[in-house]
């Protein structure tokens, strides 16, 4: 009874559009019947439309636009990354250290696949396991091994310029480590841990198209990739050079970048769909890029089939690194690590990794325009010459801009119950008020009086 005395006076009092004549005495049974009919429609359509104000901030939040006002832009070249991808004199050297002049030289080929591991490794394999295994092999700390062989920056690149400016090469390509091995990057978020010096490598209406050219002095792989993007087994071909000695390469790039509005901060992962460099979630990189979020996904299937990764996986503790037994578990399934594919295709029975990986809220979009090779006639030294360029600067960028922010949200929602039952945040309030504190302050009152008259 005292419940339904509280509904009653609430409803009489409503701020409610029409909630009053539902209990009003001198209303009929069919004026009643009307205006409940009203509120409950009323109701249904404004919910219908919190709804869909709702699912429009959870799925369509984000616009992209094509912004072409580029005469102020400063555009940032893209990271430069060397692996080195083969040195025999370096490995024949160091097989000499290890077991002699007099050695058995498949050691060589095993060597190499240890120092330049991509996945494969048939010989260690072959040579190293089961019961006719050669003597001399190594069994665990692979990664020790494989740094031995591996040039260091100093032996790897010279005579850099940027813009036909002289700078010194090592100290701003610093160590990267990567699923690939030891690499040597600039302009890259992800190497050095961030620190140490940085070259200005922005171009713009001032300074003109950039342009990097150096020297290499051993086998690489070069990688011209956005600055938090990482090397990995299944980077696109588009997207490095394989460059060996006497030859001269050029490419010429164009470069397309996308910048996000101030508020895109706002939203949630799920709701732009990409994830910025510093909501990093991997253990193998520092930032987040989906390159860098590739190799945690290999590194994760890796431990689950193997229980341990590669030699090579980047910031892993030892105790993770494959010894002989993992190198060999690696080997078997191969197929299923080394190729990324789409959910749908797992269920087709297609052998291969499943990644659910965003993209990166900043990467870039590089094609190639300009590439040529040609030999370095007269030099005498077995060294490359590389030169990477921007063959003009962008006239137009893609910009992810918010649409439908908190503030739009919650005047959506104030607008459709203002407009269909005429409530407000007070409105609300009432209830809480009518349901709690005003029975218990009358209960307390008429307590308070029954004290002070007996």
């Amino acid at each position: 009874m005292r419940f339904s005395r509280t509904i009653e006076e609430y409803l009489s009092n409503s701020t409610l559009h029409g909630a009053r004549f539902i209990v009003d005495k001198d209303a009929s049974w069919l004026e009643r019947i009307f205006w409940v009919i009203c509120l409950v429609v009323s109701w249904y359509a404004s919910w219908l439309l919190i709804k869909a104000s709702l699912s429009a901030f959870e799925n369509n939040a984000i616009s992209f636009v094509v912004e072409s006002s580029y005469r102020d832009w400063n555009t940032n070249f893209p990271a430069i990354i060397v692996c080195e991808s083969k040195n025999m004199d370096r490995i024949q050297e160091v097989a000499e250290q290890l077991w002699g002049a007099d050695h058995d030289f498949t050691l060589e080929e095993v060597l190499s696949e240890i120092a330049f591991f991509r996945g494969e490794s048939y010989h260690t394999v072959h040579e190293c396991s089961g019961e006719e295994s050669t003597a001399s092999c190594f069994y665990s700390n692979f990664s020790y091994y494989a740094e031995l062989v591996r040039s260091s920056c100093v032996d790897s690149i010279s005579n850099c310029e940027w813009n036909n400016k002289p700078f010194e090469c090592c100290k701003y390509f610093h160590r990267m480590e990567t699923e690939l091995g030891i690499c040597y990057a600039i302009n890259s978020l992800q190497a050095g841990m961030n620190k140490g010096p940085k070259l200005n490598m922005y171009s713009n209406r001032y300074t003109g198209p950039g342009t990097l050219t150096m020297k290499l002095h051993t086998e690489a792989t070069v990688f011209i990739l956005g600055t938090e993007e990482v090397p990995t087994l299944v980077t696109p071909k588009t997207d490095f050079l394989v460059v060996g000695p006497y030859i001269s390469f050029i490419r010429y790039i164009s470069k397309r970048d996308i910048e996000n509005d101030e508020e895109i901060r706002q939203t949630s992962v799920h709701q732009r769909n990409c994830r910025f460099a510093d909501e990093n979630i991997l253990g193998v990189h520092n930032y987040y890029s989906y390159s860098a979020c590739t190799v945690q996904c290999r590194k994760d299937r890796q431990m689950e089939l193997c229980n341990c990764s590669s030699h090579l996986s980047p910031n892993s503790p030892d105790w993770q690194l494959c010894n002989m037994d993992g190198l060999e578990c690696l080997n078997r399934n191969y197929e299923d690590l080394s190729v990324i594919i789409a959910k749908w295709s797992k269920r087709r029975g297609r052998k291969g990794l499943v990644c659910d990986c965003l993209p990166s809220c900043t990467e870039v979009d590089i094609a190639t325009v300009f590439d040529s090779k040609d030999n370095m006639v007269g030099q005498q030294n077995p060294v490359s010459r590389i030169e990477v360029g921007l063959i003009e600067l962008p006239t137009e960028r893609y910009k992810r801009n918010l649409v439908r922010g908190k503030l739009d949200l919650v005047v959506s929602i104030g607008g459709t119950t203002g407009l269909f039952v005429g409530a407000s945040l007070l409105s609300f309030v009432e209830i809480f008020y009518y349901m709690t504190i005003r029975p218990y302050s009358s209960f307390m009152d008429s307590r308070l009086r029954r004290l002070v008259f007996d």
